[in-house]
């Protein structure tokens, strides 16, 4: 790769972290630029993965206070996480190149819908209590945590607004407190993802190390403008862009 190669992918990453700052929806940022310059779209994933895992942490540290007296689904939901993103991370691992590209259009376009239909996921969140639909399935949100996850570490995009459905659905508690809880799991799912693709022998490391400073930097300059932006125009903006992209991999693959 040449240098440009190299700050391209830095300025995509460091787009991809603050747009999850903001609204989410960096993978739909990321991916298309590491296959842009060069990068197979399944070692594109593998690697954008290991790179943009930071973002987790730090997601998950500034939502720490809201997990309180959440003790029991951590020691159910979290397992089921890890279970899920090894399991998801098992396939992509063991799923031929080609056939990969000829998922690449379907899977972007399932995440556009995905965080298209973000807001209405959030808003009813918060009314499941007004209408009488409170009630808490621990057990089938833990399977339900685990079939998210493996969705999660096969292809990234779009997990978040999964695993927000999930836990919505079967558990009892308000929007803040069931956003913290998505923010572990995915975190907890992406790094054994990550974690399992370290030995996977597809990890560019010079590219995620590069990649993992820029997405540092782009989550830190994200949280600090999240106030002053609409994260509505922005998510729409990464909408139209992963849709255009999902039909033209779909034209050209």
């Amino acid at each position: 790769m040449s240098l440009t190669d190299f700050i391209l992918l830095a300025l995509a990453a460091a787009g991809a972290g603050a747009v999850n700052a903001i609204a989410g929806g960096g993978t739909l940022i990321s991916f298309p630029v590491l296959v842009a310059v060069g990068v197979s779209p399944l070692v594109a994933n593998v690697t954008n993965a290991v790179a943009l895992c930071p973002g987790y942490f730090g997601a998950t540290l500034a939502q720490r206070r809201n997990l309180s007296g959440q003790r029991t689904r951590l020691w159910l939901f979290v397992p089921a996480a890890l279970v899920g993103g090894v399991c998801g991370a098992l396939i992509l691992v063991r799923t031929q190149e080609r056939t990969f590209e000829v998922l690449v259009p379907y899977m972007l376009f399932l995440a556009s819908f995905l965080l298209a239909i973000q807001e209405r996921v959030k808003a009813f969140v918060q009314q499941r209590r007004t209408v009488g639909l409170a009630h808490s399935f621990l057990a089938t949100g833990t399977a339900a945590v685990a079939c998210a996850g493996i969705y999660g570490g096969f292809f990234s995009a779009g997990m978040s607004v999964i695993l927000l459905a999930v836990v919505a659905l079967t558990v009892d508690d308000n929007f803040t407190r069931v956003n913290a809880m998505k923010q572990v799991l995915a975190f907890a799912l992406n790094v054994a993802a990550a974690v399992f693709f370290l030995f996977s022998g597809r990890v560019l490391w010079v590219v995620a190390a590069v990649m993992a400073c820029g997405a540092l930097v782009g989550g830190a300059i994200g949280g600090r403008i999240a106030g002053h932006l609409k994260p509505s125009t922005l998510r729409w903006t990464v909408v139209t862009v992963g849709f255009a992209l999902a039909i033209y991999y779909w034209v050209t693959g």
